[in-house]
């Protein structure tokens, strides 16, 4: 995917790793945890647009990026792949699902967004400050409070490109897809619903539903975590990931 600046961590088994919409510094963190903990290698591409890269006029569309990425899965002719998406980058991975790609062996979805709930609809963080959507964020806000006064130049445009790009790609204020819940139906690969107790993005309502829609999934919720439990728990989203893998790969 000749768009996409992609980002590498550790060797061995290969896993997908796609940032939501605070861009792909809050996964960083994550990814690295996750190569040396699993002895596994990640891919972490950031999604055109954000970081300030580049986007295409064309690439515009959650299920375009799916495409791209599986894509570039062919590109490295990777092979067993684990794909984890948090947040939006769980609605780009269900999105992948759907394509039914043989050489991805098991899907996560940490907090996704991207269907349509009646009664449960995603909260738009467009018109909130970055403190009020880190109240929604987060079980602990406190203990990941950012304040805004003390960024560079350089961090204030890298915040208004994450912003513009998820606009793009998921709509202001994003309401999902409303096909995608019935279009999940389709999906045969193993999949993993993970969910924050305390998603004040997206409920665990919500997310019950994300998986109620996967006929192969199963949903798993974490204890005192909320939108971003790859932050703020990321023992817990471990410890998930590998049971689940291991499981998988006891049953195939």
């Amino acid at each position: 995917m000749k768009y996409s600046t992609v980002d590498e961590y550790g060797s061995g088994h290969p896993y997908l790793l796609l940032h939501g919409g605070a861009g792909p510094l809050s996964i960083m963190g994550f990814a690295q945890r996750l190569a040396a903990s699993e002895q596994v290698h990640v891919y972490v591409p950031t999604h055109p647009g954000f970081g300030g890269t580049a986007r295409p006029d064309w690439l515009n569309r959650i299920g375009a990026l799916a495409e791209s990425y599986v894509a570039l899965i062919e590109q490295l002719d990777l092979r067993d792949v684990t794909v984890v998406g948090s947040s939006i980058g769980g609605w780009i991975a269900a999105e992948m699902a759907l394509l039914h790609s043989t050489r991805i062996s098991h899907f996560i979805l940490v907090d996704a967004v991207g269907i349509t709930v009646e009664g449960q609809p995603i909260m738009d963080i467009f018109p909130l400050t970055l403190d009020e959507v880190m109240q929604f964020s987060y079980y602990d806000p406190a203990a990941f409070r950012i304040d805004p006064t003390t960024f560079t130049d350089i961090q204030k445009r890298g915040l208004a490109a994450n912003r513009q790009a998820l606009a793009v790609y998921g709509g202001q204020p994003s309401t999902g897809d409303p096909t995608l819940a019935t279009r999940l139906g389709a999906v045969t690969t193993p999949t993993l619903v993970l969910w924050g107790d305390s998603d004040g993005i997206v409920t665990p309502d919500y997310g019950r539903a994300f998986a109620a829609a996967i006929p192969t999934a199963k949903f798993e919720l974490l204890s005192k975590t909320g939108h971003m439990p790859h932050i703020e728990t990321p023992d817990q989203v471990l410890t998930a990931i590998r049971n689940f893998v291991t499981a998988v790969q006891l049953t195939h």
